[in-house]
C-alpha cells in the first residue's frame, strides 16, 4: 500500500516554505515580541494585589439598596 496522499494545504505550505526559507525565522522573531517573555514575579504580585474585587453579578444594581428603600 502506498500512502503518498498529501493534502492541498500541506502541499501549499511545503512549497511556500521552500520558496520562502526566511519565514520560520520571522515567525520565531514575531513570537518573541508577544509570547516568550520573562515574568517579573514582584510585578505580577503587585498586579494581583491591586485588583478590585468584582461584584458577583454585574448586570443589575445592588439589590440590598432597593430592599432598604
Amino acid at each position: 500500500m502506498d500512502y503518498s496522499y498529501e493534502s492541498e494545504q500541506t502541499k501549499f505550505m511545503r512549497e511556500f516554505l521552500e520558496k520562502n526559507p526566511q519565514v520560520p525565522d520571522k515567525r520565531l522573531e514575531a513570537r518573541d515580541i508577544w509570547w516568550d517573555k520573562k515574568l517579573n514575579k514582584e510585578e505580577q504580585k503587585r498586579f494581583k494585589e491591586s485588583t478590585v474585587p468584582h461584584r458577583p453579578y454585574a448586570y443589575f444594581s445592588d439589590f440590598s439598596k432597593k430592599n432598604k428603600e
